[in-house]
């Protein structure tokens, strides 16, 4: 009787607190913000709005679309719905998480700079965790301070100087390929996805693309995981009891990325002893044992920050560059006035010889158009920039020739590719170096057109990337 009792006693409690987490509380809340003027789509029982999300997106991805570059709908088709009816500021559900979305300029600069050390970085979970790890993305105070110290010293000035040689022996593996597609068609993302794995193993760990495969696939294969389960809500309690079978796939997944940086570690490691060396070397790996094996506690970094960072630079390192990439020469093959204009420049600072430093720093009309194609086209879409203007959408590199200052009118909120404040991305210059060394090289050896087959077809992949690659027609010059 009494056991019969207690278990009637739990499952109440248990009752109350899924009507409370479930329900009240998420309701109370939204009628709260809605009497400080913030609305938003109503809350709905567990999913939240994620099963509109979902629907919204899968819609979007699947309808016909026409080769325009309003990004906006196809990508973050909620957001376009939901800041027409509710405004630049309005309340959304992430489950039973209230989620406060925010597309106004000065806010979003305030919240970015971050100069009171309020706004805290999110700890993400699951699949993206298992990405990123607890490496610069997610790490706060004097965590972060160490890692963004090493990540800094690695990817800016001379270092960065340093590793233009292996962007550039990568970028003529990558073209002596193209030797077989005179007057035919390419598939450009998966070019660039083989090129900037190439460049980061490279620079970053001294290795290989080969070595760093097993790596890559790894990575891709979470991210799809991600991909899959990034609107899924499961009932609370059960997540903790049993997992599904993708988050026994991810955990195994992670575990033998794990394992791969481990050995590339401890090679290097082995390296420095065996030849008695007294440096790991001066790429990113090298920085990172540098600070493992650092003797002051305060500089020091564990082997749990080696391989988050390093999982992290893997994918990082390769994604983002890649986009920045393909969606660079969509725009050139689109607009082939702005590429004969690249090549003219190329031309005149590098002739045919391979890029230098100097002539790198002087590509003005290429800043231009990298600039523009990352307006169009972010990377990362949660800090898109301002899309309210009445031209936003047409192509205009010309809109950079003063700088990024009086393109955005001094509010460089409005553009915002890589962030902004302290914690903007580390591998920034990283990335826009390798790209005026691939677009330099590709223009001086060839010129290039869309295919009459290429599907414009923008998605939301992390970054953002074309769902079904982007093909140009090659010809050698």
């Amino acid at each position: 009787m009494l056991l019969s009792f207690l278990c009637l006693f739990l499952l109440l409690l248990a009752l109350i607190n899924i009507f409370l987490t479930q329900w009240w509380t998420p309701t109370r809340l939204q009628k709260l913000m809605c009497r400080q003027g913030i609305k938003g789509p109503c809350y709905r029982l567990f999913h939240g709005n994620n099963k509109q999300i979902s629907d919204m997106k899968n819609e979007a991805i699947s309808r016909p679309k026409s080769l325009s570059h309003d990004l906006f709908p196809l990508v973050q088709p909620q957001y376009d719905l939901w800041v027409k009816r509710y405004g630049k500021i309005f309340l959304q559900w992430y489950g039973t998480e209230p989620q406060l979305v925010i597309l106004e300029p000065e806010l979003c600069k305030e919240i970015l700079n971050n100069k009171d050390g309020v706004y805290m970085q999110v700890q993400y979970k699951g699949f993206t965790r298992q990405i990123l790890g607890n490496g610069l993305v997610t790490a706060e105070g004097e965590h972060w301070a160490k890692l963004r110290k090493v990540a800094n010293h690695a990817f800016h000035g001379e270092s960065l100087k340093n590793m233009i040689l292996d962007m550039i022996a990568s970028a003529e593996t990558m073209l002596k390929r193209w030797k077989n597609h005179e007057g035919k068609e390419i598939e450009v993302y998966e070019e660039f996805r083989l090129l900037t794995s190439e460049v980061i193993s490279r620079t970053a760990f001294g290795s290989s693309y080969v070595e760093g495969q097993n790596i890559f696939d790894m990575l891709n294969k979470l991210c799809s995981l991600l991909f899959k389960n990034s609107y899924k809500i499961r009932l609370p309690g059960i997540s903790k009891l049993f997992k599904t079978s993708d988050e026994i796939e991810g955990d195994k997944v992670e575990k033998e990325i794990r394992n791969n940086i481990l050995e590339i570690v401890q090679k290097r490691e082995k390296k420095a002893v065996t030849e008695k060396e007294d440096s790991f070397g001066s790429d990113f790996l090298g920085l990172l044992l540098k600070a493992h094996h650092n003797t002051d506690d305060r500089n020091k970094i564990s082997v749990d920050d080696i391989i988050d960072k390093c999982k992290a630079i893997y994918f990082a390192g390769q994604e983002t560059t890649n986009g920045l990439l393909v969606w660079t020469v969509f725009l050139l093959a689109l607009h082939p006035d702005w590429q004969e204009e690249a090549r003219k420049e190329v031309l005149q600072l590098f002739g045919k010889q391979n890029p230098n430093p100097d002539g790198i720093a002087k590509l003005k009309t290429m800043n231009m158009i990298i600039n523009e194609a990352l307006r169009l086209y972010p990377p990362v879409i949660q800090l898109s920039r301002k899309t309210g203007k009445r031209n936003a959408q047409l192509f205009k590199p010309e809109r950079f020739s003063e700088g990024l200052a009086k393109a955005t009118k001094d509010n460089m909120v409005a553009f915002l590719p890589f962030g902004m404040g302290p914690r903007i991305c580390v591998g920034f210059n990283f990335a826009t170096t390798e790209t005026k060394i691939a677009l330099s090289m590709i223009l001086q050896r060839h010129s290039f057109a869309l295919s009459p087959g290429y599907v414009h077809s923008p998605f939301h992949f992390l970054t953002v990337r074309p769902q079904h690659g982007v093909q140009v027609i090659l010809h050698s010059l």
